[in-house]
């Protein structure tokens, strides 16, 4: 019998590690499935632009992973059993499955967060997906010249968001409803170079501002005050797939899976979580945020732990650190922000052409990460025994 290993999800982490595990171990003692619910990749990183107008190129999961071994099954996941080790589906026909695993890679990760603000779900537009994002593309797309598109939120999505509409858009009005200084987490060279692009671009800001209220054409702030939005785009953060939250496993306050340094639940060793749907302690013994950039590496991770643990290698000891964020301001500008190995900001950026380039290589290439997902691995694939098949799915102390 071949050791099953199931992995929800075919974003970054899901993708990244499903082919991985397909290069670490032979398909004639595992089977791996990836369990999606759309045929396609979605770089998620570039919803900003798509919802501005612009076209990605097609890129069919079937495809990705043609020769891998790796099976796509095309469904959604609507429930998971870690008592039983099962996975309930619902396919595009509406037909339901259980699904038995040995081994499960939760990689559901994260959606939008309207965070419970009154009128947000019903008049704010969101760029968290592909359907959210084709939503704001048609509706911009309808808006007339001089019409105002307020962005709220000052991460690094509201900023794309906000510098990417107004270049494409230069005859509506864009404002950035940001809940602290526009930045703050920036080097003061960053702040500088992100006011002088955003000033060059005609973007509002609107600093310290809180919205508390989305209406169909405008915002409320806490402030008592109103400013005028023909569109709404909520970008203030994220929220997990609420999936985890309603098994037998262990979650953070946030719903987030806790996991030991191998990416393992440290409620249920059968399950591995990676991406935004982990609770992953990074330098400093601080939660890593929610991004591509954090959630490769525990791709990595839980890939080589799981192939290690199957075959009796040794388990992998990497740290997860970070060294930089990069910011498109646009398809013209871009920052570059490096940190320390716990995100915080240092002196030196990148600005200007060569960091909008810099960040077009690192968006391409964490796409080509996914169809690529080996880079590095030994070509020879490791044999499970039976033995280790039990063993990889019997309780064992974390590493």
């Amino acid at each position: 019998m071949r050791h099953r290993i199931i992995v929800l999800g075919a974003g970054y982490t899901g993708a990244i590690a499903a082919g991985r595990l397909a290069k670490r171990l032979r398909r004639e003692d595992v089977a791996i499935t990836l369990v999606n619910a759309e045929p396609d990749f979605v770089e998620r990183v570039r919803m900003h632009q798509v919802a501005a107008g612009q076209d990605l190129k097609p890129r069919p999961l079937d495809e990705m992973f043609a020769g891998t071994g790796v099976q796509l099954r095309l469904a959604e996941v609507t429930g998971v059993d870690v008592e039983r080790k099962t996975v309930a589906v619902t396919d595009g026909n509406g037909a339901e499955e259980l699904l038995p695993y040995d081994t499960l890679v939760y990689a559901l990760g994260s959606g939008w967060n309207a965070q419970g603000v009154p009128g947000t779900v019903e008049h704010a537009y969101e760029i968290a997906g592909r359907a959210g994002a084709l939503r704001l593309r048609e509706r911009l797309a309808r808006l007339d010249a001089g019409r105002t598109v307020v962005v709220v939120g000052g991460g690094l999505t509201g900023l794309e968001a906000a510098t990417e509409f107004a270049e494409a858009r230069p005859d509506l009005h864009i404002a950035l409803a940001v809940r602290d200084g526009l930045g703050d987490w920036l080097s003061p060279k960053g702040r500088e170079h992100l006011w002088k692009v955003l000033g060059k671009l005609g973007v509002t800001v609107h600093e310290h501002t809180v919205v508390t209220g989305v209406e169909a054409d405008r915002v409320v702030t806490a402030d008592g005050r109103a400013i005028p939005a023909a569109v709404t785009v909520w970008t203030t953060g994220f929220a997990v797939h609420p999936i985890a939250g309603a098994t037998a496993l262990e979650v953070s306050a946030t719903g987030q899976i806790a996991v030991d340094g191998t990416m393992r639940s440290v409620s249920h060793p059968d399950v591995y979580a990676v991406g935004d749907a982990a609770m992953v302690m990074g330098p400093g013994d601080k939660p890593l945020r929610m991004s591509c950039a954090s959630g490769t590496p525990t791709a990595w991770q839980a890939a080589d732990a799981i192939a290690a643990r199957l075959t009796g290698r040794k388990l992998p000891n990497t740290s997860i650190r970070y060294l930089n964020q990069c910011i498109s301001l646009g398809r013209k500008e871009g920052l570059i922000q490096y940190v320390t190995a716990d995100d915080r900001a240092v002196q030196a950026v990148l600005t200007g052409r060569l960091a909008a380039v810099y960040k077009e290589v690192i968006c391409k290439s964490a796409a080509w990460s996914v169809a690529n997902p080996t880079l590095g691995l030994p070509a020879r694939r490791r044999r499970v025994t039976w033995e280790q098949a039990r063993a990889g799915s019997a309780v064992q102390a974390p590493a």
